[in-house]
This record gives structure tokens, sequence and C-alpha cells, in this order.
């Protein structure tokens, strides 16, 4: 079900799209959480769908959503939310981690969020921007990766890639992450700055840290199949 071929009820979008609407980390959501009430048949639908995230939306007004990868609940992700505030036009979310503030800002969907909320992940600084472009998989290791350089340090720019390196990532343990949010909203946190950052094969995040410890994430969101 990879091609989008998803079955009633479910809406398909991509999240964090480069400027000309391409890319993205694509999102299902389930908008009426209520047609699957337990937790297997949660996980059986989020893996027969096999993206990366699947959101179940258990209250569209009070903005409660259950958020699925293939393997596993999460209590916090960041594409997840920025798709799902931007198609339920709320601004609060109430995932399982506690609620999530939303923001629309012209054509971009934000989401304040903690940094440690996110999956434990290292970070990894390359040398240039050239030397992440020309990675052909996830260097050796175990646990999730996110590699980035500088394009432009003065103006905030930043080139990236993110390897899950898990069984139940993209393409399995060898796979990449298009755009991954909470890893935009750690490096943010981490360098104390603004970023814009590319990922994956164009996907465009921008993150910013705020004075209380949240930091904002933000991008496009393209409603790619509705059923």
């Amino acid at each position: 079900m990879n091609d989008y071929d998803v079955p009633d009820g479910i809406d398909v979008l991509r999240v964090f799209c480069g400027p000309a609407g391409r890319h993205g980390n694509p999102l299902g959501v389930v908008r009426d959480g209520r047609g699957h009430p337990d937790d297997a048949s949660r996980q059986a639908l989020a893996r027969g769908l096999g993206f990366g995230r699947t959101v179940f939306v258990d209250d569209p007004e009070r903005g409660a959503v259950d958020i699925r990868t293939p393997g596993e609940r999460l209590p916090f992700a960041g594409h997840p939310l920025v798709g799902a505030a931007w198609l339920l036009d709320l601004e609060v979310l109430e995932p399982p981690v506690g609620e999530v503030t939303a923001r629309q800002d012209g054509e971009f969907t934000w989401i304040e969020a903690r940094p440690e909320w996110g999956p434990p992940r290292r970070l990894e600084r390359y040398a240039s921007a050239a030397e992440v472009e020309a990675l052909t998989g996830p260097p050796p290791g175990e646990g999730p990766l996110y590699v980035w350089a500088w394009e432009d340090e003065a103006a905030g720019r930043v080139r990236a890639r993110s390897f899950p390196r898990r069984p139940d990532g993209p393409g399995g343990g060898s796979g990449e992450d298009e755009a991954t949010g909470s890893a935009a909203v750690l490096l943010s946190a981490e360098l104390g700055r603004a970023l814009n950052i590319r990922q994956g094969r164009g996907s465009q995040i921008l993150a910013a840290p705020a004075p209380d410890g949240t930091t904002e994430v933000g991008g496009r969101v393209l409603l790619v199949v509705t059923s």
C-alpha cells in the first residue's frame, strides 16, 4: 500500500515538502480512530499501510491523536503532528506525550515541542554538505543517526539526512527518513539557533528554539489522497 492505495477513511499527506511542493514525508491519517479501537487493530493497520508514521484521530475537536509506526506506538513524533495540525486545523493537539500547541503561518504549519520528547538519536556533524550528499546509505552502527553539515552557517541553512537504522524503518534497517521533525527539534535546540534544513531528496524543515526550553518546528503540508 506504499503507492497510496489506501482504504476508505484514510488521508495521505506529505509533510515538510520542499518549496515546489515536492518530497516531504508520507503520513497516513485515520480520521475516525473509533473504527480501530484496540491496540492490535491499530498496529495491524499501521503495519499494513507501511508508512513510517500513521496517526489515528480519536477526538478531532480536542485534538487527541495516537501515533504509530509499523512496529510500535509513539508518545511524540514531529511530522505526524505537523500534518495532523494542518489537516484538522487545530491550535492544540493531544498526543500521548501531552498538550502540543500548533499554529499556521502562511504556507507553514508549526508545532511546539521539547527536545526530550523525541527518541534518542546521534547527531553527527560532517565537514561539508557535499559529504552529506555523497552518502549512499547509512554509516555503520546501530540506532538512529542524523548527519548534517552547514550549507550556509551565517544564514542557518543546513543539509541533513536521517538514518533510522531500525528493523521497522523505511526499507528495513537500511532505509532513510525523508524528513524528521524530532531530529530538527533536537539539532535546533542543541545549536541554540533557528535553522532552515534541507533533508533527504529535497524536503524543507524549519526549526527555532524558544526561551522556555521548547522548540518550534514547521513546514509545508500537502494532501495527496483523501478517501
